[in-house]
């Protein structure tokens, strides 16, 4: 019967992948979930504060010219109501 290399490599026990098994009393186990909620809960601080942060900028940037159009509408306001009185005086 033919036998692939892989097969001739993992039936030696020298190459015989290992599986690590951990054995941890409960007070262990409920240290490690501690550990591993608090990260998590660090990490989802850490990204509110920076969707916040982001969110605050784009605000920002939003109002700035929201700011400048206002500003331009004053500015062409004046001279499109002088255009239309000078339209009007055109017309007559």
């Amino acid at each position: 019967m033919y036998t692939s290399l892989f097969d001739a490599v993992f039936s030696d026990s020298s190459f015989t992948p290992v599986k690590t098994v951990y054995v941890v009393s409960d007070s262990q186990l409920a240290e490690i979930k501690l550990k591993q909620r608090q990260e998590e809960l660090n990490q989802l601080e850490a990204s509110r504060e920076r969707l916040e942060q982001n969110y605050q900028s784009r605000i920002k940037i939003i109002d700035e010219r929201e700011h400048e159009l206002h500003e331009e509408l004053k500015a062409l306001a004046p001279s499109d109501k002088q255009n239309k009185l000078t339209a009007k005086k055109t017309e007559r």
